[in-house]
C-alpha cells in the first residue's frame, strides 16, 4: 500500500470517527433536551393559589398571612360561582320531572369540572383523598380543566368511511335559558383572579416526601432509596470484584477450573437482569433469609451481583495493564507477592479498576428488574441507614416505570415523570462525576 493510499484510508477513518460521534452527540440531545425542559417544569412552573395551599396544609411552609390575604382575595370572585350554583338548584327543583330529569346530568357534570378547577365545593363532605381536596395547583392544568367545563366533547360519525371525529361544543348551549348560563363566560374572564396563578420554583419536589401517590409533594425517598441501592451494591461487588480479578492474573493457574471459571463470568455478564432479580427474591430472600421480605440489603445483593463479572472483567484488564518490569522490579527488591500486589500493582492498576466501577455504578443506580421482586415499592417515606436490613425503599427507575404504565391517573402526573426521569439521570451523572474525579486524582497522585 502506497503512502498516498494511506493517508487517504486514515483521513477517512478519521471523519468516519468524527461523524459517528456527532450522530450520537445529536442522537443524546434528541432524548436529553425533552427531558431535561419537561423535568425542569416540576421544579419551574406557574403554581396556583391551590398549591399554595396545599404547600401551607401538608407540608407547613409558606407566609400564612399572605395565603390568608390572597385566600380572600379568590373567595371573593368563587362565591360569585357558588351563589350561581345555588341559584339553579333552586331552579332546577321549581322544573317538571322530565325536564329537570334532562338537567340534573349536565349539572353533574359541570358540578364535577368546577371540583376538579377549584377544589371541593361549600356544603360537601370533606374528601378523603389528598388529591380531591385541593383544586388544580398547576396553571396548565388549571387551564386544561378550564377547557373541560366550558367545552363538552363530542364525535362526529357521520362519515361511515373513517373514523370518529372530535370535535367541542360550548357547554353553555346546554344550559341556554336558565340561570346558570352565565356562569360560564363568568368563570372563563375571571379564572386568574380566582387561581391566582404565579411563578413558583418547588424546591421541595427535590426534598419532600410524595403525598397521595404523587398528586403532590417531591421525591426525596426514592433519590434516597436510589443511593442506597448503588452504594451498597457498589460495598459488596467492588471488594469481591477486584479480589476475583487478582485470583485470575496473580494466582490461577491455567485448566479446567479456572477455564470454568471465566467461562461462567462471562455467562453472568449476558444474562438478562429480570433473572438476576428473581434470583435475589430466590436465593437471599427465601433462601438465606437476609430480610423478611423486600429490603435494601437485599437489593443491593442482587445488584451486587449483576454488576460483579463487569468489575472482575474491568479489574483484570487493569491488572494486566501494569508493566511487567514494576512486578519484577518490587520481587527483585525482597517483597512478597502478596505484598507486591497490594503496594505496586494494584495502586497502578487502580485507575482502571475505577473505570469499572464508575460504569458499574451507573448501572446499579438505573437498573429496574432487579430491585422489584427484592428492594422496590411504589410509595413509601424515606428511611434511615439503620432500616435497610428490614425495609424496602422506593426507587427512581421502579417509581418512573410505576408512575408512566400502571399509576391511576399517569397523564396527570407527566411532569413528575419527568421530573424523576432527570434527576435519575442527574443522579447518574454525580455518581459517574464525583468517580471519574476521584480517578483523575489519584492517576495524578500515582504520577507524582
Amino acid at each position: 500500500m502506497n503512502l498516498r493510499t494511506r493517508k487517504l484510508l486514515d483521513r477517512s477513518f478519521t471523519a468516519l470517527g468524527f461523524g459517528s460521534l456527532v450522530v450520537m452527540a445529536l442522537a443524546l440531545l434528541v432524548v436529553i433536551v425533552p427531558i431535561a425542559v419537561k423535568g425542569i417544569g416540576a421544579v419551574f412552573f406557574t403554581g396556583t393559589i391551590e398549591h399554595r395551599k396545599m404547600l401551607s396544609a401538608e407540608f407547613h411552609t409558606g407566609d400564612p398571612r399572605e395565603l390568608t390575604s390572597e385566600a380572600a382575595a379568590s373567595e371573593r370572585y368563587r362565591a360569585n360561582i357558588y351563589s350561581m350554583l345555588s341559584g339553579f338548584e333552586g331552579e332546577l327543583d321549581r322544573m317538571d320531572p322530565e325536564k329537570k330529569a334532562e338537567y340534573k346530568n349536565k349539572y353533574g357534570q359541570v358540578k364535577s369540572s368546577l371540583q376538579a378547577l377549584l377544589g371541593p365545593l361549600p356544603g360537601e363532605p370533606a374528601p378523603m383523598l389528598t388529591r380531591f381536596k385541593y383544586g388544580q395547583t398547576r396553571w396548565d392544568k388549571a387551564q386544561e380543566k378550564l377547557h373541560d367545563l366550558l367545552y363538552e366533547t363530542k364525535w362526529d360519525t357521520s362519515n361511515p368511511n373513517a373514523m370518529s371525529t372530535e370535535y367541542f361544543v360550548r357547554r353553555a348551549e346546554s344550559f341556554k335559558g336558565t340561570s346558570l348560563e352565565k356562569l360560564f363566560p363568568y368563570v372563563e374572564q375571571n379564572i386568574e383572579k380566582m387561581m391566582l396563578p404565579k411563578f413558583t420554583f418547588y424546591s421541595g419536589f427535590i426534598t419532600e416526601s410524595s403525598v397521595d401517590s404523587h398528586f403532590f409533594g417531591g421525591i426525596w425517598p426514592e433519590i434516597q432509596g436510589t443511593f442506597f441501592l448503588a452504594f451498597g451494591a457498589m460495598l459488596f461487588a467492588f471488594p469481591l470484584g477486584v479480589i476475583a480479578a487478582i485470583y485470575f492474573t496473580e494466582y490461577a493457574k491455567p485448566g479446567f477450573f479456572n477455564s470454568m471459571l471465566r467461562s461462567a463470568n462471562s455467562t453472568l455478564a449476558g444474562v438478562p437482569s429480570i433473572v438476576f432479580g428473581m434470583f435475589g427474591l430466590a436465593f437471599f430472600i427465601n433462601t438465606l433469609k437476609v430480610s423478611d421480605s423486600k429490603s435494601v440489603i437485599a437489593g443491593s445483593l442482587t445488584l451486587a451481583i449483576m454488576i460483579l463479572p463487569t468489575i472482575i472483567r474491568s479489574a483484570e484488564e487493569a491488572i494486566l495493564a501494569v508493566p511487567k518490569t514494576y512486578k519484577e522490579a518490587s520481587l527483585s527488591l525482597g517483597s512478597t507477592k502478596w505484598n507486591t500486589i497490594i503496594t505496586v500493582i494494584l495502586p497502578a492498576a487502580l485507575p482502571g479498576i475505577l473505570t469499572g466501577g464508575v460504569i458499574s455504578l451507573g448501572r446499579a443506580a438505573g437498573e429496574t428488574a432487579p430491585i422489584i421482586f427484592t428492594a422496590a415499592v411504589s410509595v413509601g417515606s424515606a428511611i434511615g441507614l439503620a432500616d435497610v436490613f428490614n425495609s424496602p425503599t422506593p426507587a427512581l427507575s421502579w417509581n418512573i416505570y410505576n408512575l408512566a404504565s400502571e399509576h391511576e391517573a399517569a397523564g396527570e402526573l407527566r411532569h413528575v415523570q419527568y421530573g424523576m426521569v432527570l434527576a435519575l439521570i442527574t443522579v447518574v451523572l454525580l455518581l459517574n462525576l464525583s468517580a471519574i474525579i476521584l480517578r483523575a486524582r489519584i492517576s495524578k497522585k500515582l504520577k507524582g
